[in-house]
């Protein structure tokens, strides 16, 4: 059986009840599969019962938790099964080694940056970013390489709002709370997709507290930050992109609310099934000669970063052909 994310997005309450997981809630109890589940996403206040949880945490299931703005909170992350301390090894020898820091920090950039320019492209706008790539050559800080990952976004954005409708444009790039609508939308986007990130480093023997462009300090899982700038533009924006020029998504699916705008429940609800679909469209991968999901993307990256980090193959980041 091939296991799928669930999304839960009413209130109620999760508890296994013998060797079955069900959900229950104001409409009745519903019997979940736990075979057939990945991982959980929960929008709701939600209950969960501490012998879920320990049948959760068996069947290595990750939960991610949103809380009431649709942002990501935390998650209940399983122990570890797929242990490797050669590659902790590695992976922390590459963290303090600042050359070898340096190298990956830049190669996440770049990833990011070509994304965007493959954006870009398919929205009718020619441009290119080797300018800014170019002053990685020499740059020597972690903070350096950030600034220019800051200035490359500054103006992709504006280079994308030159396409989309007078009322839906980015304008500036605002969060927590962010101004307008499509800052909520991306936001938004962001968010769902960084736990993602965080279920597929989990399939894998990385450790997501060891990280190279952003600091393991920064966040819990700042492995997935980093991974995650290759990703946005290539799932993040351009479900954005699609849902807000096809008319999807409009202004009545937000609402203001702490001198900001965010999604309401019902805009919330088209952008999960959008951004469900998406990760499991298929697409046929180039060196493997067959079709994975674009979900099943993000773990290929990871094992690309494993081989690099035990030296058999040089990591080069995703640029998006399809």
């Amino acid at each position: 059986m091939r296991r799928k994310s669930l999304t839960i997005f009413s209130d109620g309450t999760l508890y296994r009840k013998e060797n079955t997981l069900y959900f229950e809630n104001a409409q009745g109890k519903k019997p979940l599969a736990v075979e057939g589940i990945y991982d959980i996403y929960v929008y709701g206040k939600v209950t969960i019962t501490s012998q879920a949880l320990h049948f959760l945490a068996q069947k290595g299931i990750a939960v991610h938790f949103f809380n009431h703005y649709g942002y990501y909170d935390g998650s209940f992350y399983p122990r570890e099964s797929l242990h490797s301390g050669d590659l902790v090894i590695k992976q922390a020898e590459h963290y303090l080694n600042r050359g070898k820091r340096l190298k990956l920090a830049k190669l996440f950039v770049i990833g990011a940056a070509k994304n965007m320019e493959r954006n870009l492209k398919r929205w009718g706008v020619n441009a290119s970013f080797n300018d800014l790539l170019d002053e990685l050559e020499d740059i020597q800080k972690i903070t350096d390489i950030m600034n220019v990952e800051a200035r490359i976004r500054q103006e992709y954005y504006v280079l994308w709002d030159e396409t989309l409708p007078d009322d839906l444009k980015i304008v500036k790039r605002t969060r927590r709370p962010p101004q307008n609508e499509m800052n909520a939308l991306i936001g938004f986007l962001n968010s769902r997709l960084y736990p993602v990130i965080i279920s597929e480093l989990y399939n894998t023997q990385l450790t997501p507290t060891i990280s190279y462009l952003h600091e393991p300090s920064e966040r819990r899982f700042s492995l997935a930050l980093d991974l995650s700038e290759i990703f946005k533009p290539i799932i993040a924006d351009r479900i954005a992109n699609r849902l807000v020029k096809q008319g999807v998504i409009k202004k009545e699916h937000f609402r203001d609310d702490l001198n900001g705008v965010l999604l309401n429940d019902e805009g919330k609800k088209i952008v999960l099934k959008a951004f469900n679909q998406e990760m499991e469209k298929s697409v046929k991968h180039p060196m493997l000669k067959k079709n994975v999901t674009k979900k099943r993307l993000i773990r290929l990256e990871a094992y690309k970063l494993i081989k690099h980090l035990i030296g058999s193959q040089e990591y080069s980041p995703l640029v998006a052909w399809f």
